[in-house]
């Protein structure tokens, strides 16, 4: 079931009900993405609540209208639990999502129960100078319209075929071919707040239970994600915060492996549901 969600600044968002029933699991994408990108994991998820997954700002079927703040959009994820019958709920980010669930569980820890980040960091303020101009550059030079599916997924899916696989549900067919979702000037402005700040102090403010999915391959800079362990240690669930790193995988985890990023996040799950059943 799909649904329209307004927020307190006016702005229209997107929501899927993927299926399940009662604890909220919210999935938070990635950049450039949508809620429909988490298809191949909603079905074990479902097992665990009620499934629902949010289009960002800018992406999929919302409305794009800033701020393009990581601060606005973890409130955009509350509003839409709140309007959803609120939490604590179930957080799994990817990339960007992954960033936006760490933001929501510390600005509002009523509404979060455990968090799941995929290959995110906190801090990417070392970026290298250009960056964002090389990656304007190379989406802008991408040929749109695509003419079909599998031009998508060729443009996208070297050297892994997975992205290609996942750009393929983040475009739209109009008459004259498929266009991307996501405005690249809209995702480059998002991208550019997190070269200029880093958000380790999200990090002490969290209340709960966290688990860092962390590629082989990804875009979390070397030695960071176990800094973000050390700073999750300060509050209470701290020592059930964990770091998995899956050999072999890409920035994609739940894609590039998807019955080891199952296996790791349900016995989170199953571990975050223990620590419930004793509270």
């Amino acid at each position: 079931m799909r649904r329209s969600v307004r927020t307190s600044d006016g702005v229209y968002l997107a929501v899927v009900e993927f299926g399940g029933r009662g604890t909220p699991v919210l999935l938070l994408h990635g950049l450039m993405g949508r809620a429909t990108t988490w298809w191949p994991a909603v079905g074990w998820l479902s097992a665990h609540g009620r499934v629902v997954g949010v289009d960002a700002r800018g992406h999929g079927r919302s409305q794009a209208a800033g701020p393009w703040s990581t601060e606005r959009m973890a409130t955009d994820a509350a509003e839409v639990l709140e309007q959803l019958g609120g939490g604590p709920a179930i957080v799994v980010g990817h990339s960007m999502g992954g960033l936006h669930a760490l933001a929501l569980a510390a600005s509002r820890p009523d509404l979060v129960q455990a968090v799941v980040v995929e290959d995110m960091a906190v801090d990417l303020t070392g970026a290298p100078d250009g960056a964002l101009a090389d990656a304007r550059a190379w989406f802008g030079a991408v040929p749109q319209p695509f003419e079909s599916l599998a031009q998508v997924r060729r443009t996208f899916g070297h050297p892994r075929p997975e992205f290609g696989d996942y750009m393929a549900e983040c475009v739209e067919e109009r008459a004259d071919g498929y266009h991307l979702l996501c405005r690249v000037h809209n995702a480059v402005a998002i991208a550019a707040e997190w070269t200029r700040q880093h958000h380790w102090d999200a990090l002490a403010a969290v209340r709960a239970p966290v688990l860092l999915l962390a590629a082989a391959e990804g875009i979390v800079p070397r030695g960071q994600s176990e800094k973000m362990i050390e700073a999750l240690r300060g509050n209470r669930f701290g020592p059930y915060a964990r770091l998995v790193t899956l050999p072999g995988t890409g920035h994609l985890v739940h894609a590039s492996a998807p019955d080891a990023f199952r296996a790791t996040v349900e016995g989170f799950l199953s571990t975050t549901a223990a620590l419930r059943n004793q509270a």
